[in-house]
């Protein structure tokens, strides 16, 4: 069934503000400023530096088909579900028509770091928070060097920026990266439909010359499973990674005193895994995703990592076959695609879940001392732990849905989460599986 177009209420107030930013729009005075406003605000003796952006892009006038100019912008954008419904909406970002499989994450914060992640790609997500872009962007909280994900959905895109660091809004952000992104949609809605039925494939599109039953055969015909993703996002060639984590944001104040040599598959890694692993006393060398594991072996690591990654581990045998070359040779720590490909690795399965993980706020239990961490969660499939060989022990548990979080084999020298424990975006309980890794290196030494 078709769901019914969204529109926001009209109130009075709002249509009244609405002619004021439209009246100041079309003043000498232009609403849109191309630089940053700064005012100073006195509380008490201290003076604080405000500094806000208007995101030029939200409050558009429109024509409609009788000529008449409106001071807001009218929906001209569409979200087509495989399942026929049709969600209408206001566009911002790049135009076009791009399609890919829906999921809803529910991080309050960090829309940077998730458009970032590539861990996205191939995916439209779609945030739960309904107030968006407020922050603006900056280039400090990239995790990676660009933006692999297929669209953004959000309910409400704010119409200013106020942040110290901002450098740009989120609009401009997309339009720079080509990324198309749409609001005014009825975001709740969408989320409790796949959550009903499961991750669902759309398309967004502002072409209106496609009908709507075109871009629903688009849908239907788009197909994510059993589709190698890493080889799109992965690195070219081997590279060495120095950087720690900014001392302004550094937490962990306890700096190990030895080194590790720690060789990184890039699956898809974000930069703050990188950042974490450096500030634990680790020098990288971060490799592409089919680099040979003989090659890795012979730089005589005191460490391999199997790093986060996009889309089915099914879909990539040969990522799966370098893991089982490596596991038991030397202490190996997986995060998430990493975690579930060490567990095809020993033999274990893998499967698609419902609708997945996605967000930063997921209870974890560690089942070896009864801990509870909030956690960030970015997955779409997980590890079957009844089909894990004898020895392999499940050490984590989501406590959402009881699925397998986390595993180790001591007789392998393994560990593995099917979170992020850098958690950029998200709380920083797990930060303590980086020295858990550290560790495990340090006994492999004596």
């Amino acid at each position: 069934m078709a769901a019914p177009p969204v529109t926001a209420p009209a109130t009075s107030g709002c249509l009244s503000g609405a002619k004021a930013r439209w009246a100041a729009e079309r003043s000498s005075s232009s609403f849109a400023v191309s630089s940053p406003a700064i005012g100073l605000c006195q509380f008490g003796s201290r003076v604080l530096s405000v500094r806000a952006k208007v995101a030029t892009g939200v409050q558009r006038a429109s024509v409609v088909d009788d000529g008449a100019e409106r001071p807001w912008k009218l929906s001209d954008a569409r979200l087509v579900l495989e399942d026929g419904s049709v969600w209408r909406a206001k566009s911002f970002g790049a135009s076009g028509t791009q399609v890919g499989e829906v999921v809803f994450n529910t991080s309050l914060t960090g829309y940077q770091e998730i458009l970032t992640d590539p861990s996205y790609a191939g995916q439209i997500v779609l945030m739960t928070n309904p107030h968006i872009g407020n922050t603006g962007v900056n280039p400090d909280d990239e995790e990676s060097n660009q933006c692999f994900l297929g669209g953004l959905i959000i309910r409400n895109l704010s119409i200013c920026t106020s942040n110290w660091r901002c450098k740009e809004t989120l609009e401009e952000y997309l339009i720079k990266r080509n990324i198309m992104g749409i609001y005014d949609v009825d975001t709740r809605a969408i989320t409790r439909r796949l959550r009903e039925d499961g991750s669902l494939i759309g398309v967004l599109s502002t072409d209106q010359s496609q009908t709507d039953n075109e871009l629903l055969e688009m849908a239907q015909k788009w197909k994510i499973v059993g589709v190698d993703l890493i080889s799109g996002v992965t690195c070219d060639a081997p590279y060495e990674w120095s950087d720690k984590t900014n001392s302004e944001w550094e937490f962990k104040r306890d700096q190990s005193s030895e080194t590790f040599h720690v060789v990184a598959y890039d699956f898809g890694i974000k930069h703050n895994i990188l950042r974490r692993l450096t500030s634990y006393g680790c020098k990288i060398t971060v490799v592409p995703a089919n680099w040979p594991a003989s090659e890795v072996l012979n730089l005589k690591p005191d460490g391999v990592l199997f790093s986060n990654g996009p889309g089915d581990p099914a879909a990539v045998p040969y990522a799966v076959k370098t893991v089982q070359e490596i596991i038991g040779k030397v202490p190996v720590f997986g995060i998430c695609m990493g975690h579930q490909l060490i567990g095809q690795a020993l033999g274990g399965k893998t499967f698609k879940m419902k609708f997945g993980h996605h967000g930063g706020n997921h209870p974890v239990c560690d089942l070896r001392s009864g801990r509870v961490d909030i956690s960030a969660q970015n997955h779409n499939y997980a590890v079957d732990p009844e089909s894990l060989p004898e020895g392999a022990k499940v050490t984590h548990v989501n406590l959402n849905d009881n699925s397998c979080a986390g595993l180790q084999y001591s007789k392998m020298k393994l560990m593995s989460l099917q979170y992020h424990p850098e958690s950029s975006p998200g709380p920083h309980d797990s930060d303590t599986a980086f020295g858990e890794f550290i560790e495990l290196m340090k006994s492999n030494r004596l």
